[in-house]
């Protein structure tokens, strides 16, 4: 009779595992094009101005990426009710 050994414990992998970039950079950038309507392009431009080449089709494939994940995963940026109503 054999003894049976536990498997090991594997931690879950980070949605962002396979990406050369750090998660704060492309969090920022599908932010930047989801929340302001930026082209791929303009993002590309602001990250550069930052000191990060990346190029617009590689921003292109972390906004389709980051569509594909369930809701339960991306945070929620709430925005204030009285942001862009304008008195008159």
């Amino acid at each position: 009779m054999s003894i049976r050994r536990p498997r090991p414990v594997v931690p879950p992998q980070s949605a962002f595992a396979r990406f050369r970039f750090l998660p704060d950079v492309i969090v920022l950038a599908v932010r930047w094009h989801l929340r302001f309507g930026l082209s791929y392009r303009d993002v590309n431009q602001l990250l550069t101005g930052r000191g990060v080449e990346v190029d617009h089709v590689t921003i292109y494939r972390w906004v389709v990426g980051s569509q594909r994940q369930p809701a339960a995963t991306v945070p929620d940026v709430s925005i204030p009710p009285d942001l862009g109503v304008v008195d008159r």
